[in-house]
């Protein structure tokens, strides 16, 4: 079963640190302020609590990971500090979206209200009331990077080919071969397999309502292997961290009941409340995927084979028959070209392409014509099975990034560097402007910048 999670993008690089532990703080230390910036402090426990989240994460802690940690808290304060000077307004819309994925986030990981209250000794309503702080602060901090960055000019085309001219070719990236491709796709027929699935599905939910468990038929025939391990248990979680079907559906179950078969885009379940807590739940399902029919795969792979041979006889063009006779919605109306969904780049790496895609083309050559395959969907999930044939129409070899070739490439690294120098030139004058204190317990920390030690 997939969980959907929101991601987080960061403006630049900077480290805008929100300790994910708020308040918790043990083994006898005793905790202190340990720097002023400004009107802002940081304390020795946020510092601990951040080691203690990298740790999980797999950081290797030594002695430079708190002296790292309490550079970006300055350079943090120090956005913050001014964007109060210049009377900023906190965007509450993102603080709310922010703490509530926060909270769902770690109340899934904890399994639920009650355990993250006793993990972090504080009522829900305390800890929202901490974190919202916490985000109110980001928000101004991000707005403060924004509102830096966006004083930079824009760079000419003058500017970019100058930054070319002098950046040593080794500090360069190296752009890995890129394939340009076009492809003619059918989507098999499920129809009948659908139905097959959905009367299994009945099937198991009858023989649960008479009797069986459903742990030992989730444990027998669920194609979820991670919970089917667990007889089917997918572990306490919010509502909203699952697709929205499964989530309705589930939310409204009794302790025990047995849903209606769902769809998904993951496929068909049946699902068994466990236990609920709020807008959270702990459920066991059972997921079923259609196969497509040994019949409906070879009626496919033919057809393809067929549309093939009659463009390698010149009998019709790749970009008409794409028009004609591909299901792909995005790329029959643009000639059959593929597209990067995101991007809308039309060249691909290797590791952009699906497995089976690349497995096919790595053996042609320009302007050929694969034979059918079976690929995947979009999503790539597996189940939701595509046949398709693809033409390579280009292969751009690897090689050092050039203005011919990568000039967006280029642009963005210049127009990155233009910005990251405007970010640490504000740095530079708020530390000599700024009144900043560092408790002796790490004025011997070797910072990456100067200026910090007065």
């Amino acid at each position: 079963m997939k969980i959907k999670k929101p991601a987080t993008v960061l403006l630049l690089c900077l480290l805008i640190t929100i300790p994910m532990f708020g308040q918790k703080y043990s083994n006898g230390l005793v905790d202190k302020v340990i720097a002023l910036v400004g009107n802002e402090m940081i304390q020795l426990s946020v510092i601990e609590e951040d080691v203690q989240m990298q740790m999980m994460q797999g950081v290797i802690t030594d002695k430079n990971l708190r002296c790292n940690i309490l550079e970006n808290m300055l350079i943090s304060k120090l956005m913050l500090n001014q964007a109060r000077l210049d009377s900023l307004t906190v965007n509450e819309e993102y603080v709310e979206l922010e703490l509530e994925n926060r909270l769902q986030d770690i109340k899934t990981r904890l399994g639920g209200e009650k355990a993250t209250e006793d993990y972090f000794r504080k009522p829900i309503f305390k800890l929202k009331q901490e974190w919202r702080e916490l985000f109110r602060e980001q928000s101004l901090t991000r707005d403060m990077q924004s509102v830096i960055v966006e004083k930079v000019p824009p760079l000419t085309p003058k500017d970019i080919e100058e930054f070319y001219a002098v950046t040593p070719k080794d500090s360069l990236p190296i752009i890995p071969t890129q394939y340009q491709l076009s492809q003619i796709v059918l989507y098999p027929p499920k129809e009948e397999a659908i139905l097959m699935v959905k009367e299994r599905l009945l099937e198991f939910r009858e023989r649960i309502l008479n009797g069986e468990r459903f742990s030992t038929l989730a444990t027998l025939y669920s194609q979820d292997p991670y919970s089917a391990r667990r007889g089917g248990e997918l572990g306490m979680a919010a509502k909203q961290m699952y697709w929205p079907a499964f989530g309705d559906a589930a939310i409204v179950l009794k302790e025990g009941q047995v849903s209606q078969i769902v769809e998904t885009p993951d496929g068909f379940h049946l699902i068994q409340m466990i236990e609920r807590e709020g807008d959270m739940f702990n459920a066991r399902h059972i997921l079923l995927k259609p196969n497509v029919l040994s019949s409906d795969r070879v009626k496919c792979l033919n057809r393809l084979d067929s549309i093939a041979n009659a463009i390698k006889t010149d009998s019709i063009t790749f970009e008409r028959a794409a028009l004609f006779y591909s299901e792909d919605p995005s790329s029959r109306l643009s000639d059959g070209r593929m597209a990067d969904q995101n991007t809308g780049s039309i060249f691909f790496e290797k590791d952009q392409l699906k497995t089976s895609d690349y497995n096919v083309l790595r053996d042609m050559k320009e302007k050929d014509i694969s034979a059918a395959f079976e690929s995947r969907d979009n999503e790539g999930r597996e189940g939701n099975v595509i046949y398709k044939i693809i033409r390579l129409d280009k292969i751009i070899p690897s090689h050092v990034a050039n203005l011919k070739d990568d000039y967006n490439i280029i642009q963005n690294i210049a127009e990155n560097k233009k910005q990251l120098e405007a970010v640490e030139k504000f740095i530079k004058e708020k530390q000599t402007t700024t009144y900043i204190r560092i408790d002796p317990l790490f004025r011997d920390c070797t910072f990456k910048r100067e200026g910090w030690i007065k």
